[in-house]
């Protein structure tokens, strides 16, 4: 973060956003440092469809990596190099849909939301 801010003009407001990792909320200090002109903004728990990375993380897994055995470091790095490989030859769009959510995690994010 010290070189992206580094790099942009000082009176420049910046908005970062983070997922809920506890480690990325330990940063008063830094953030004071910096005379409020950057915001951080937290996605709420249990939202890691927010971020893109996780869906397509989430995807790796479920394609290519579970029930799967790999003998070496070499065999899963070629078998994630290949799954990208294929993605890569016949992009598609992330497409959010809305899903269903039933009451047990429907409570569970607000509580977490108000936390």
């Amino acid at each position: 973060m010290d070189s992206v801010v580094a790099e942009l003009p000082a009176g420049q407001e910046i908005h970062v956003i983070l997922d809920n990792l506890s480690t990325h909320k330990r940063n008063e200090d830094w953030l004071a440092r910096h005379n409020g002109r950057i915001h951080f903004h937290f996605t709420p728990t249990s939202a890691s469809w927010l971020n893109l990375v996780e869906v397509w993380f989430g995807m790796l897994t479920r394609k290519t990596l579970r029930g799967a055995s790999f003998a070496s470091r070499q065999e899963l790095r070629a078998a994630i190099e290949a799954y990208i490989a294929t993605t890569n030859a016949n992009p598609k769009p992330f497409i959010w849909r809305k899903r269903d959510v039933k009451g047990a995690q429907l409570r569970n994010t607000i509580v977490n939301l108000c936390k």
